[in-house]
C-alpha cells in the first residue's frame, strides 16, 4: 500500500482506520492485559473504583451534607453518574499519555495515529460493562424499574466515547510535545469530577444557568444516564443541546489538530 501525505489540516480518514482495525483490537485487548496483569482482584478494580466514590460521596454529602438526590436513593443516584464518569476519566488519563508509551512502535512502522488513542476508548469499554452490571443489581436492590427511556443508554455510551475521544486527542497530542500535560491530566480530572453534577444534582444550579452548564460536556453525558435509568433531570433538554454542541466542536478540532500533528510524532517522541 502506498500512502501519501494528506494536507497540514484535514480529518484522519476512516477507511484507513478501518483497514487497520485488526491491529486497534490488539492494542486494546493488549491495554487490558497489561492493566490487569499479576493483580489480585483483577477485573474487580474497574467496580472498586466507582463503587467505593459512591460510599465516600453517600456518607459525607448524602448523609452529613443531605444533598438532594431528586427523589431516588442517593446511592443509585450517585453511582449512576460514577458509572460513566470513572469510563471518561480513565479514558482521558491513559490517552493522554498513550501516544509517548507507544514511542517504540510509532518510530518503526506505519499505522494510522488516531489507532492509539482509539485503543484507550476500547479498552475501557470493559471496565464500563463490569461497572454497569453492578448499577443493574443496585436497581434491583432498590426496586428501580426504567422506562422507555432505558433504550437511549447505547446512545448516551457513544457520547460518553466520543466526549472521552475528543478531549484525549487535545490531550495525547499536546503531550507529545509538552511532557506537563501527563502530569497535569489527573489534575484536570480531579477539577473536572467536581465541575460535574455527580454528588449532586444539576437542578442546584439556578435555572437561567443550566444551559451555560452544559459547557461541561460530561454535565449533559451525567443527565442523560440518571435521565434513560432513574427518571430524573430535565433529560435531553437544553443542557445536554449545549454539551452536544461542545462535543461536537472538540472533536472536529482535536481531529484536525491530531492529524496536523502526527506526522512529527516519530521524530518527536
Amino acid at each position: 500500500m502506498i500512502t501519501k501525505p494528506s494536507g497540514r489540516w484535514a480529518l484522519p480518514d476512516l477507511g484507513e482506520v478501518w483497514e487497520y482495525r485488526e491491529l486497534l483490537y490488539f492494542f486494546a485487548w493488549r491495554d487490558i492485559k497489561v492493566r490487569y496483569k499479576q493483580t489480585v482482584l483483577g477485573a474487580a478494580w474497574a467496580v472498586i473504583q466507582p463503587f467505593f466514590t459512591m460510599i465516600v460521596f453517600a456518607v459525607f454529602f448524602g448523609n452529613f451534607a443531605k444533598i438532594p438526590s431528586e427523589g431516588v436513593p442517593y446511592p443509585i443516584f450517585a453511582y449512576v453518574a460514577l458509572v460513566p464518569w470513572t469510563y471518561f476519566a480513565n479514558s482521558v488519563t491513559q490517552c493522554s499519555s498513550s501516544m509517548v508509551a507507544q514511542r517504540g512502535v510509532l518510530t518503526k512502522v506505519y499505522f494510522p495515529r488516531i489507532i492509539v488513542p482509539l485503543a484507550s476508548m476500547v479498552s475501557g469499554l470493559l471496565d464500563f460493562a463490569i461497572a454497569f452490571a453492578v448499577l443493574v443489581a443496585m436497581m434491583i436492590y432498590y426496586r428501580i424499574f426504567p422506562t422507555f427511556n432505558i433504550l437511549m443508554v447505547p446512545i448516551l455510551l457513544f457520547f460518553s466515547i466520543v466526549t472521552a475521544l475528543a478531549v484525549g486527542l487535545w490531550l495525547s497530542a499536546l503531550n507529545v510535545i509538552y511532557r506537563d500535560v501527563q502530569y497535569a491530566s489527573p489534575f484536570l480530572v480531579q477539577f473536572w469530577l467536581f465541575a460535574t453534577p455527580i454528588a449532586y444534582p444539576s437542578t442546584l444550579v439556578p435555572a437561567r444557568w443550566r444551559a451555560i452548564y452544559g459547557v461541561n460536556p460530561m454535565t449533559g453525558v451525567v443527565e442523560g444516564f440518571r435521565w434513560s435509568l432513574l427518571g430524573t433531570g430535565e433529560g435531553l433538554g437544553p443542557m445536554f443541546a449545549v454539551s452536544f454542541l461542545i462535543v461536537l466542536a472538540l472533536l472536529v478540532t482535536g481531529l484536525l489538530y491530531f492529524r496536523h500533528m502526527e506526522r512529527t510524532f516519530a521524530d518527536v517522541v
